[in-house]
């Protein structure tokens, strides 16, 4: 990979390698080449207290390898088994492929596009966890 280029928009926080980076007033692009750099869009971010679902705990288990709060390698398994309980209850074909493309992640290390393919299923969970919940 030649390096991650992340599209900023006016004021807003990105960490990397735990630093915390506000933009300017204008949008930007900033091209981060040093390989393997911890790096979370703050926007992304899921907070301690909001860890309350299933895809929630698997998406903060990437999102702590990405802050550079958890081992790549001990989070990995965590986050395939996390994917693989997911995958036993959406089982939509859209939810599997969102699914498939964070399993490819993970294997590759790619923990950004893991996160971003399990976020993808956040609106998907909380339609099935409100549909579940009696009115």
């Amino acid at each position: 990979m030649s390096g991650l280029i992340l599209k900023l928009a006016p004021r807003e926080r990105v960490l990397i390698n735990g630093a915390v980076i506000e933009n300017g007033d204008r949008r930007s692009r900033l091209a981060v080449v040093t390989p393997n750099a911890h790096i979370l869009r703050l926007r992304d971010a899921i907070h301690p207290g909001e860890v309350n679902t299933p895809v929630r705990r698997v998406c903060y288990i990437a999102q702590l390898v990405l802050s550079g709060d958890a081992d790549p390698a001990q989070a990995r398994l965590q986050l395939l088994r996390g994917i693989e309980q997911l995958s036993q209850a959406l089982t939509d074909p859209d939810s599997r492929a969102q699914l498939a493309a964070a399993t490819e992640a993970v294997i590759a290390g790619e923990h950004y596009q893991a996160l971003k393919a399990l976020r993808a299923l956040l609106p998907r969970e909380a339609r099935l966890l409100a549909a579940a919940i009696p009115a």
